[in-house]
């Protein structure tokens, strides 16, 4: 899966966006103009020591991004969308597109791509979730419908031994 910023605006919001495509093996792309310096502590915080787990691209524009990624399959996430997230049927190699955390994706984009823009539900008071849980939502769905196709499928204690479940045997 691809995640694809446009002209993220909050370093950690980015940051986290980061740390979940290391923990999930997706792909980050971040179209300029970006609001902080891939080098502010906040981005870096944010994503603790997971940089190395994960691939990510700059862009100097939407155009050069479509130039370099000409068969991707682009779902655009917006408040705007007809239909939600979740009535998508996502393939291994999706692009999710998101927009700046004050404005969103530009409208002409939306309108030219309507077909393909997807929504999260909320109450129509709530104007948006923050970026980062919204890039979480949809791709954890995405990637729900792809069996989790890579990932850890099973919890472990990582710390501490194993505890005797036996007792639970009716309720795990």
């Amino acid at each position: 899966m691809h995640i694809v910023l446009v002209e993220p605006e909050i370093p950690q919001n980015t940051g986290n966006i980061a740390r979940t495509c290391a923990a999930t093996g997706a792909e980050l792309h971040l179209i300029k103009p970006l609001g902080f310096s891939l080098e502010d502590k906040y981005l870096k915080r944010a994503g603790l020591d997971y940089w190395f787990l994960m691939k990510y691209t700059v862009y100097e524009s939407w155009q050069d991004f479509l130039e370099k990624n000409k068969e991707a399959n682009l779902y655009f996430a917006t408040t705007k969308a007809p239909k939600d997230y979740a009535s998508v049927s996502y393939k291994d190699n999706d692009y999710l597109v998101f927009g700046k955390e004050t404005k969103g994706l530009d409208e002409q984009l939306l309108k030219d791509n309507y077909a393909k823009c997807i929504r999260i539900p909320m109450r129509k008071e709530a104007r948006s979730l923050n970026l980062s849980n919204s890039v979480a939502v949809v791709l954890y769905e995405a990637l729900r419908q792809q069996e989790f196709k890579g990932l850890e499928d099973s919890g472990k204690l990582h710390h501490l031994e194993t505890p005797d479940l036996s007792e639970w045997k009716d309720y795990v």
